[in-house]
């Protein structure tokens, strides 16, 4: 038979939870205060044997070392322009895309649907060579436009999947309704129901815009000038050709790195849990 629990168990049970959860959050948040921590160390604390968790004499030496030796500034710029040219892209291509799939149940659009969900399982070594050559082909190749290009691809699968879930939400009745007083199917999707997919649209594109700030790989193979590439590029400039990494710089310039998009997230991130969670279930 079930006991009663006792307010003496009550609290120890949801002690134990704060405490597992304040346990979970430290661990997400200490490669960021590591970060931190190495950043503002001295050179003499990061060659120390035996290193301290909290700096005994912090110093921003290695914040004006990253700025002088490497374009972090240019090189954000960059991964702004085309983080932000990715979700716009991926979203005005998407919707629409995923309102057709999720209206139209035929054959063809459950085997879309179906590849959607296979293309993500592909590595990037696959892609790169036959995207590579169309990108040449198109001269395309060291240009932001090209990278744009690859990570709108890259993107599509997931925001099609995510926002056909969301379409499938929105009621049929709302079109209809607006089928009779007149509007055309342009009409209802641009007034009706993309309103109504305003969060999944946006957390959809705030997921592209998070993707291609943070890629290297596409962006190292395709990129070759220096004026182009994009942040997470040239933080690998701070490591040497035998592979010995100049700690204190690099460690600042990827804090600095990761502050735009922790600052994105919690600006929004109430968006982006009501756009994850419309649609995942059915009236």
């Amino acid at each position: 038979m079930r006991t009663a629990r006792t307010p003496r168990t009550r609290r120890a049970a949801r002690a134990g939870q704060y405490t597992a959860l304040l346990g979970y959050l430290l661990f997400l948040a200490f490669p960021l205060l590591w970060l931190l921590s190495t950043a503002l160390k001295s050179p003499r604390e990061l060659g120390s044997p035996h290193p301290a968790w909290i700096p005994r004499h912090p110093t921003l030496a290695n914040v004006r070392q990253a700025f002088a030796e490497q374009p972090l500034a240019h090189a954000a710029l960059n991964s702004l322009l085309v983080a932000l040219a990715t979700a716009a892209v991926t979203v005005l291509i998407a919707t629409p895309m995923a309102y057709v799939m999720a209206r139209h149940r035929t054959r063809a659009a459950r085997a879309a649907t179906g590849w959607v969900v296979v293309s993500q399982a592909f590595p990037f070594v696959l892609l790169i060579i036959p995207l590579f050559l169309v990108l040449k082909r198109l001269r395309l190749i060291d240009s932001l436009t090209g990278l744009v290009l690859v990570y709108v691809v890259w993107s599509l699968p997931f925001a099609l999947w995510m926002l056909a879930g969301h379409a499938r939400a929105v009621p049929a009745e709302l079109e209809e309704a607006a089928a009779v007083d007149g509007a055309g199917r342009l009409r209802t999707l641009t007034s009706v129901t993309v309103p109504l997919l305003a969060p999944g649209i946006a957390a959809t594109a705030l997921f592209a815009f998070v993707t291609a700030w943070n890629e290297f790989f596409f962006a190292l193979v395709l990129l070759k000038s220096p004026h182009r590439q994009t942040l997470p590029v040239v933080l690998t400039h701070f490591i040497g050709a035998e592979g010995v990494a100049d700690l204190g710089p690099l460690a600042a310039a990827a804090f600095l790195a990761t502050l735009p998009s922790l600052a994105f997230f919690a600006l929004v991130q109430r968006r982006i849990t009501s756009g994850l969670l419309t649609g995942a279930v059915k009236n």
